[in-house]
Formats: structure tokens, sequence, C-alpha cells
């Protein structure tokens, strides 16, 4: 009996694939449109790199629609949007995943990551294909590939000289409002100050807040160096995002345009990371033009109080066992 029910599984499963192949095939005879919403702004290389490298290798069987400055969807909403199937595709922080998977803020924590290429290899490797299994069958959403934003330095709009983590005591540093942020800007010594993006100018300006972490192609194009005085390079986190699509929509693509897509963002990814990891090293000239002090603290006491701060918190207890030391072998 036992054999018959899994004679019946095998057949019934098949047949189900030769009609969902038929219904992608029919499906890919039309253009898809990829609905994609980020807080990021036009300019940013992430954005430049999808419409100018991503959207033209889909052109023939996709039309990708993208709304920057979270024109569409608010900051941090993006991944449940695609969940309930009201949006195609975001550009999601690990941070934002930990809100659903606490396993996630391995990825979120200060001084995991040593460089753009490790980041790569880690995304790439087979002990991260159970996080991208999670996240698929759980939230419905896969992903696609990881973008490189960049190593997060501290951009303040205060006169004081930043050397230990000491010296951030009592400092507004502006943070999304997850937990696994509002966590990473207390072990830096500061006090997070959750606020979204697209608020950050005006609350340097008003002084709302003291100061705020990106990279530093994202302090320039959103023209922060126009309300601060300093930038301060402790690189506390090699920033990502992951490209994500609705597992649903990827689904019903023939495989042959699965693969072209996968290949289209992959591409994007590789272009948007050389062209920041290009202009992290021409802007730190830029900003000193424009009369901001940049200057390397003692990184050394910060990556110690953060990474103890990580290891002593209930954040790691969630984090799979040896997981941090096969990170650091690759």
């Amino acid at each position: 009996m036992e054999t018959t029910l899994s004679r019946r599984s095998v057949v019934a499963a098949a047949a189900a694939a030769s009609l969902t192949a038929f219904a992608g095939s029919s499906f890919a005879q039309e253009k898809v449109k990829l609905r994609l919403s980020s807080p990021s702004s036009a300019t940013d290389q992430r954005a430049v790199a999808l419409t100018s490298v991503f959207a033209p290798a889909v052109a023939d069987f996709a039309t990708f629609e993208p709304h920057w400055n979270a024109a569409l969807f608010k900051q941090g909403t993006e991944l449940e949007a695609i969940s309930r199937g009201n949006l195609d595709m975001s550009i999601a922080s690990a941070q934002e995943l930990a809100e659903f998977f606490p396993e996630f803020s391995i990825f979120s924590a200060g001084y995991l990551h040593k460089d753009a290429a490790h980041q790569k290899r880690v995304f790439e490797s087979d002990l991260f294909q159970p996080f991208k299994k999670m996240v698929e069958d759980k939230l419905g959403v896969k992903l696609l590939t990881v973008m490189y934003l960049g190593r997060r330095q501290l951009n303040l709009r205060t006169d004081k000289k930043i050397n230990t983590p000491e010296d951030l005591a009592g400092i507004k540093l502006r943070m999304p409002g997850s937990e696994a942020w509002m966590f990473l800007g207390r072990a830096l010594g500061a006090n997070p100050t959750p606020m979204a993006f697209t608020e950050v100018y005006t609350g340097l300006q008003t002084g709302a807040i003291d100061g705020q972490d990106n990279p530093l192609p994202t302090n320039r194009d959103a023209k922060f160096f126009e309300v601060t005085k300093q930038i301060v390079l402790t690189s506390h986190l090699v920033d990502l995002n992951y490209l994500t699509i609705s597992k649903k929509v990827f689904d019903k693509l023939s495989p042959a345009n699965q693969a072209r897509l996968q290949k289209a963002a992959d591409d994007a990814a590789e272009s948007g990371r050389q062209k920041q990891l290009k202009l992290e090293d021409e802007l730190v000239q830029f900003f000193k033009d424009k009369g901001l002090q940049v200057y390397t603290p003692n990184v050394d006491a910060f990556r110690a109080r953060v990474q103890k701060a990580y290891l002593e918190s209930d954040l790691s207890k969630s984090w799979p066992k040896g997981l941090v030391e096969k990170i650091n072998a690759l």
C-alpha cells in the first residue's frame, strides 16, 4: 500500500510539474511587470546597476519598474508586501530579514564580513543555502543575489573628535527602526535613534539627530555632507543588501528566463559592487574638499567592543552553532 501511494505521489508530482512548466511557458510569452520598491535614491550605485544592467538584460520578457526613495512602500515594509503579493521585488537588508528570522542577525553583526569579496563568498556558499530556503518557504521571497552597499562609516554634525566607543556616549545616532540596527548603534557606544532614511537629511539639519552611519557613496548621494562636519572611518559594517523577488513571480517564468533573470541580477550586483568600491576610494578626498574632517579612529577599540556586545547578547543565541567560524574560514 505504501509503495502504491508513493508511486501515485510521484506520478501526481510529475503531472503537476508538467502543468507548471506549461503554465510557465505560456506566461513567459507575455511580459511580466517587475515592480521594485526601495528607499534608495535613483543615483545610488545599486539603483544605477539595476536600471542600466538588470533592466536591459530582461527587457524582452519583463518590464522592470523601479520606485526609488520609498515612493511605493515605506522602508521596512517591502518584504511583507512581496509576501502578500502586492510587490514583485525589493532590495532587502539582513536587518530586515532578522525581524522575521532571528538567525539572519548574524549577517548584520558588526565586523563580521571582512570585505566585499568575502561577503559574496558567504552568499554563494553552501552554508547560506538553508537561509535562502527559509526565506522562500516561509515568506515566499527569493534572494537572488547579494549587493555590496559599502563599508559603513560614522557621519556626525558635531565637532567632537571620536577615537573610541566611549566618545560616542550621548550621541544620537540615526538607525533604521529594526532591533538589529538599534543593537548595532548601542554596540558602537551611541544612543541609537530610529528614523526613516528619507527623514535623515532634515534630522541632521535640525539637530533631531547628531549623526548617521552609511557608506561614503550614500553620504554623497543623499548630500549629508551639507549638514555634517565629520566622517569617522570606523568601517564597522561591511554592509549588504539582497536583491529579492517574489518566488511566485519567479516560478512563473520559464526555466530559460529564470536563468536569464538570475544572470542579470548577478551581473547588476557585480557592476554595482565594482563601482561602489572605486567610489569609496575616491570619496575621502571629496568630503575633505567639502570641508569635512575625515579620519580613522581606534578601530581595534571599536571592533573589540562591538564583537563582545554581540557575543554576550541574546542575538547570538539564535545563530547556528559554529557558523561564525565557518564564515571566518571562507
